[in-house]
């Protein structure tokens, strides 16, 4: 009888210096159920380990949800799981969870990594669909007694140079959150005209270089050179921005650099359309009574929500809803910087 072959072991990659600098390379933090220690070191530095997402304002949300054991909730963006594991936590075993989420390949590592810690299929049900299908589900189950929509980018897509999201690192301009589907963002500028791109950098962003910087991209592409990495749409901005004086230019650049990529990601992801179906369908995918929490993390979402729930006030859908936002304490944007642009607000279905 031959003795069966064994898997030679193979050698993780060894790099220079003391900390690894490529994605690929942070071999501890991509695996962040061995090597705690490392993740709260880094965590404890103000940043957020690679492949990770830490979650925002879970005590805010809880708080105001008031989630008791048996009852039915929706969490529109799965991401990482952090605020659905904290939601099934408050359920106790009894009552049932349900996610939505575009990104098929951050979604089934989610859905797995639950599962393991003890929240399978019995308590939450994940399906890969865009949130604003929340009629369609809830039509299915009954109605939802809370539903939480954070609105923000997962950690784990951002670092990901394959997906295109950070400015910071060379990768492919893609920026879409399921790359299965539509266009890249380097797809939509080969096409875009000046004055569309310009009206998208200032609708989506506020970027007050709007027109500088979309006269400068399209020239670029006009000479034959497509801008289809994110080092090109980085360079292009920063020799847009030259003229400006040494001390500012540094910091200038870099909220240009995210201003502008944020407002491709919305333009390509359809964003706004998505949340504006997903606002007019909240209500009736709510129990009467039924609360809902949404993050937003820039001034466009957060108007759009904002009009959605007064609007749901003025008309008796809402029995009440947040006049002000709730924003993270000081302890925790130091703790987590992605926590300093977090905006929230809610609203209560009426009992009648």
């Amino acid at each position: 009888m031959m003795e069966e072959q064994q898997t030679p072991h193979k050698r993780r990659v060894r790099y220079k210096g003391k900390y690894p600098k490529k994605f690929e390379e942070k071999y501890k933090e991509l695996q962040p159920e061995k090597y705690q220690d490392t993740v709260e070191h880094v965590i404890r530095k103000g940043n957020t380990p690679a492949g990770m997402h830490i979650s925002i304002m879970v005590d805010e949300i809880l708080d105001f949800l008031k989630i008791q054991p048996g009852e039915t909730g929706f969490d529109a963006t799965l991401g990482y799981g952090g605020h659905t594991k904290a939601m099934m936590q408050c359920l106790q075993g009894r009552g049932h969870m349900y996610a939505t989420d575009v990104d098929p390949e951050e979604s089934a590592k989610t859905g797995k990594r639950l599962a393991e810690q003890g929240f399978g299929e019995d308590i939450l049900t994940i399906k890969l669909q865009n949130f604003c299908t929340i009629d369609e589900i809830a039509k299915e189950v009954g109605g939802f007694d809370f539903v939480l929509a954070d609105l923000g980018v997962s950690s784990m897509q951002i670092d990901n140079p394959k997906r295109g999201f950070s400015f910071k690192v060379d990768g492919p301009l893609d920026l879409r959150l399921n790359q299965q589907k539509g266009i890249s963002a380097a797809e939509r500028l080969d096409t875009i005209g000046r004055e569309e791109l310009a009206g998208m950098l200032y609708e989506n962003s506020d970027e007050p270089y709007c027109e500088e910087l979309a006269k400068a991209i399209i020239d670029e592409i006009r000479r034959g050179n497509r801008v289809d990495t994110t080092t090109k749409l980085r360079q292009i901005i920063e020799k847009t921005l030259d003229f400006l004086p040494e001390k500012e230019k540094k910091e200038t650049v870099k909220k240009t650099c995210q201003r502008v990529f944020q407002a491709l990601r919305i333009d390509v992801n359809q964003e706004f359309e998505v949340l504006y179906e997903f606002m007019e369908k909240l209500p009736g995918a709510l129990k009467p009574g039924g609360r809902a929490a949404i993050l937003t993390f820039h001034s466009g979402e957060d108007k759009l929500v904002k009009a959605a729930m007064k609007e749901g006030y003025r008309s008796g859908v809402y029995s009440s809803y947040s006049k002000d936002v709730v924003r993270p304490s000081a302890e925790e944007c130091v703790r987590n910087p992605r926590a300093r642009s977090t905006k929230m607000r809610w609203a209560i279905r009426a009992e009648g």
